[in-house]
């Protein structure tokens, strides 16, 4: 049997810089790389940031505008960004959700989301002010993003 290489290992992460990208789509679901990090560098999310972030930005995305296109958020296994797969995308209004999302995180007052052994595998590496750190860094790079530009 013939192994097909997947897309995302097309992409020349030597290259990539953080910022906001199509990584695929088929049929109606985009997939976006939320990309906060340079890969193949030291600097890389650390699990707690990592973590915290995927349970915040997942219950906002699941609580916007899009909620109801939105199939999938989650975290990418080299540490330099996360996942959004959504239906019927419109990347003028992703974008904004997005950032919304992540103001949402940096300002957030109270618990993390899902923080309880019931609601969540790992809880104790959940850490908020970590990821309203990464957030804080990450809206700054999505100023500069451009949704009519999100080709790697």
């Amino acid at each position: 049997m013939e192994v097909k290489r997947i897309a995302s290992f097309e992409v020349d992460h030597n290259t990539l810089v953080p910022g906001l990208y199509i990584s695929r789509v088929d049929g109606d679901i985009t997939t976006y790389d939320i990309r906060t990090r340079v890969p193949n560098q030291p600097d890389l999310m650390d699990n707690s940031t990592m973590h915290t972030c995927e349970h915040m930005l997942a219950t906002y995305f699941r609580n916007s505008e899009i909620k109801d296109d939105v199939i999938y958020f989650g975290a990418m296994g080299c540490q330099t960004g996360f996942f959004l797969l959504v239906r019927n995308a419109d990347h003028h209004q992703v974008l904004k959700v997005l950032r919304e999302c992540v103001d949402k995180t940096i300002h957030h007052e109270g618990g993390v989301f899902g923080n309880s052994a019931k609601e969540c595998g790992n809880y104790r590496t959940l850490n908020l002010s970590m990821a309203q750190a990464e957030c804080r860094r990450y809206a700054k790079i999505l100023e500069k993003v451009d949704a009519d530009n999100l080709n790697y």
